[in-house]
C-alpha cells in the first residue's frame, strides 16, 4: 500500500502505507514512535555495527541484554496479545491453586468509564440462556517491559487489534469479529484519567479509541463505548492483554504451530533495515514462541500486500491453533497454572470479570464450545478511496451486527440457548397453549403416530411447545429442533407415502396449518409463525402485533464474509495472506 497518512495514533511505519508520525491528537491520543532512532542504533549495536556505543554495551544484564537477545528489534512492533484474553475462556476452572493466582494477578478498569448510553442487553430464552458478547483488546503499551518486546520507549498504548466474540446462547458456537483498526469510525464521548469526559463526535481511525488520554494501560472502556456505538450491539465483557502475557503465555503452552507461505526475513519485520537481513521465521509449518510469536502475528511485509488485512488473517490463525493447542493437551491444573499465570499478570478486565471466582463460572460455561465452530471473520471492509485507511462496506456490516443480535450463526442457523429444540427435551412452559381441537386422550392408535417436531422461526422453544400439544393427544411425538427456514407464516405438516391420514389427524391440533405431501418418511410438523402467535409468543418485530424481544430473521450475509470464515480447526496453512506480492 502507498500514500501518505495524517496525524493519529495508528499511523507511524507499521500503520498501513504510512509514511511519516508527528504529534498527539484528539482527547489526548499517543503519536507513533519514529522509525529508527535508538530502537535502530540497538539493532545496529547488536549486529556489531556501531550505533551508540560503537557496538559495547555497559549494561550486562537487564534491559540492554535483553533487548540483544531479541531479534530483530525495532522502535515499533505491532503485537495480538489478545490471544492470551481469548484463551481465559479456557482455564478459569482447574481449582483452588489457580483460583488465589489468578485473582492476585488480575486488575480491572473503572466501571463509570463505561457509557450510561448503551445498547440492551440480550434477552434470555426460556431456559434462561443468554449469548456473551466479549471485547478482546491486544495492547501495545509502551509501560512496564513490553518496550523490551518490540513495544517502542515513548509513552502510551495503542489497541493493535481488537475481535468481538459473540458467544451464542447455546455456548457451542462462538464468532470472533475482527475489526480493522485503521477503520474511521465515529468516536463517543469518553472519560479521561483526570475525570473529564472529551466531548465525541469526531471521525477517527478506531484504535485511537484506546489511546485517548495518553495511559499506559490505554483506555478499554472507551474502546468498549466506541465498539457498542459501532455495531448496537451490548458488550457483556472487556479484556486487554499486553506483550508480556502474550510472551509469556506461548512459552507457557510450550509453543504455538503456525505456518508461513514463504521465508521471513530481518527487513521484513523492520523494512527500514533497507536489506533482506538474516532469516526470522522459515517457510512452512513450525513451533514458536516468545519474541518469534510475536514476529509472527505482527508481521506485514513481505506476504501478499503487506496490508494490515492480511496480518489480521493470520493473527485468527494463530488464535485458533493456539485455542486447540491448549483444549489438545487438556485442561488439567498442571497444564493451566503456568499458563493462566503467564495471562492473568498482563490481564486488564471489566469489573464484571475482576476475580478469579467470575472468571471461573464464565470459563466453565464455555468448556463445550467445539473447535469446528469457533469462527473467525473480519468485519466487511474496503479501502477509501481518498486515503489508505477503511471503510465499513453497508449494509453488509449492519447484517453481521443484526446476525449477532439475532443469535443465528453466520451461516444463517438459529444458535440460542434453547436447548429442547435441539435436544428432544420439553421446554419450560412460559404460557399455557392455546385451546385447539385435540384427538381424544384415550386414542391409543395415536401413539404410534411418530412426529418430528421442527421450528418454522425464531421464537425461541416453539419446537418444544408444539412437541408438548403432540405429546397431551397421545402422539409420539420428538423435538427435532430448527427448521433449515425460519420464515415459516403457516404452520406445515409434511407427510410421506400412506401417511396422509395421520397427517390430517394431527393438522385438527394446528388450525389453519398446511398440508403438504414429500418423498420423504413419516411425518413432520413444522410450526409456524401463526402457531407462536397463537400460543401468546408473539410475532417477529417490524410486523403486525409486534412483541419486545422477538426480532426480524437477519438478511443473509454476503459470501465476502462467509467465504472468509476460519473455522478453528482449519488447516494452520490455509487463508493466512490478503492480495499478491510480497
Amino acid at each position: 500500500m502507498s500514500g501518505q497518512w495524517g496525524k493519529g495514533p495508528a499511523r507511524g511505519e507499521d500503520a498501513p502505507g504510512a509514511l511519516t508520525t508527528e504529534g498527539a491528537e484528539n482527547g489526548g491520543a499517543v503519536p507513533s514512535p519514529r522509525s529508527g532512532g535508538r530502537a535502530e542504533a540497538r539493532r545496529a549495536a547488536s549486529q556489531g555495527k556501531g550505533g551508540r556505543g560503537g557496538g559495547q554495551d555497559s549494561g550486562a544484564g537487564g534491559r540492554a541484554a535483553a533487548r540483544k537477545s531479541a531479534k530483530p528489534k525495532k522502535n515499533v512492533k505491532k503485537i495480538v496479545a489478545w490471544s492470551a484474553a481469548g484463551v481465559l475462556v479456557l482455564i478459569a476452572g482447574a481449582g483452588g491453586a489457580i483460583y488465589f493466582k489468578l485473582n492476585a494477578n488480575i486488575k480491572s478498569f473503572d466501571a463509570d468509564a463505561i457509557a450510561g448510553d448503551r445498547p440492551p442487553e440480550a434477552k434470555a430464552d426460556a431456559d434462561g440462556n443468554k449469548p456473551v458478547n466479549v471485547l478482546l483488546i491486544g495492547s501495545d503499551s509502551r509501560g512496564k517491559n513490553n518496550a523490551d518486546l518490540g513495544g517502542g520507549e515513548d509513552g502510551g498504548a495503542r489497541s493493535d487489534t481488537t475481535i468481538l466474540l459473540h458467544v451464542y446462547a447455546d455456548h457451542k458456537h462462538a464468532v470472533g469479529i475482527s475489526i480493522p483498526r485503521n477503520t474511521m469510525v465515529q468516536l463517543p464521548s469518553c472519560k479521561l484519567p483526570n475525570g473529564k469526559w472529551t466531548k465525541g463526535g469526531n471521525t477517527d481511525l478506531f484504535n485511537a479509541a484506546f489511546s485517548i488520554g495518553g495511559s499506559d494501560d490505554g483506555n478499554p472502556a472507551c474502546t468498549q463505548n466506541t465498539v457498542e456505538k459501532l455495531t448496537g450491539i451490548r458488550v457483556d465483557h472487556t479484556m486487554v492483554v499486553d506483550f508480556n502475557g502474550f510472551a509469556a503465555m506461548t512459552k507457557a503452552v510450550n509453543g504455538v504451530d503456525i505456518c508461513l507461505p514463504q521465508p521471513i526475513y530481518e527487513g521484513d519485520i523492520n523494512p527500514n533495515l533497507k536489506k533482506k537481513g538474516a532469516l526470522v521465521l522459515p517457510q512452512g509449518k513450525q513451533t514458536v514462541d516468545g519474541q518469534k510469536a510475536l514476529d509472527y502475528v505482527r508481521l506485514r511485509h513481505g506476504i501478499g500486500d503487506g496490508s494490515d488485512i492480511g496480518r489480521m488473517k493470520r493473527q485468527q490463525a494463530f488464535m485458533s491453533s493456539l485455542v486447540s493447542k491448549i483444549k489438545k493437551d487438556g485442561l488439567s491444573p498442571t497444564n493451566l497454572l503456568p499458563l493462566a499465570d503467564a495471562a492473568t499478570k498482563s490481564l486488564t478486565v471489566d469489573p464484571g470479570l475482576d476475580s478469579a471466582d467470575k472468571l471461573l463460572s464464565f470459563g466453565l460455561s464455555l468448556k463445550n464450545i467445539d473447535m469446528h465452530d469457533l469462527k473467525f471473520v473480519t468485519a466487511p471492509w474496503r479501502y477509501r478511496t481518498q486515503d489508505s485507511n477503511i471503510d465499513l462496506i453497508q449494509p453488509d456490516a449492519n447484517k453481521l451486527w443484526e446476525t449477532l443480535k439475532a443469535d443465528q450463526t453466520i451461516d444463517g442457523q438459529n444458535a440460542t440457548g434453547q436447548q429442547p429444540d435441539a435436544s428432544g427435551s420439553s421446554p419450560a412452559p412460559q404460557q399455557s397453549a392455546p385451546a385447539t381441537p385435540a384427538a381424544p386422550a384415550g386414542d391409543a392408535a395415536n401413539a404410534a403416530i411418530k412426529v418430528s417436531v421442527y421450528n418454522g422461526t425464531t421464537v425461541n422453544g416453539l419446537a418444544g411447545k408444539g412437541t408438548e400439544q403432540l405429546k397431551a393427544a397421545k402422539f409420539g411425538a420428538t423435538t427435532a429442533g430448527q427448521a433449515a427456514n425460519t420464515k415459516y407464516k403457516t404452520t406445515t405438516i409434511e407427510y410421506g407415502t400412506g401417511q396422509k391420514a395421520n397427517a390430517e389427524k394431527i393438522a385438527a391440533l394446528f388450525p389453519g396449518a398446511e398440508l403438504s405431501s414429500g418423498s420423504s418418511r413419516g411425518i413432520s410438523v413444522i410450526v409456524g409463525q401463526d402457531f407462536a402467535s397463537s400460543a401468546g409468543l408473539g410475532t417477529p418485530s417490524g410486523t403486525a402485533g409486534t412483541t419486545p424481544g422477538v426480532q426480524t430473521p437477519p438478511q443473509p450475509l454476503p459470501t465476502s464474509v462467509t467465504n472468509e470464515a476460519r473455522s478453528a480447526d482449519d488447516d494452520i496453512c490455509a487463508n493466512t495472506t490478503y492480495g499478491s506480492g510480497g
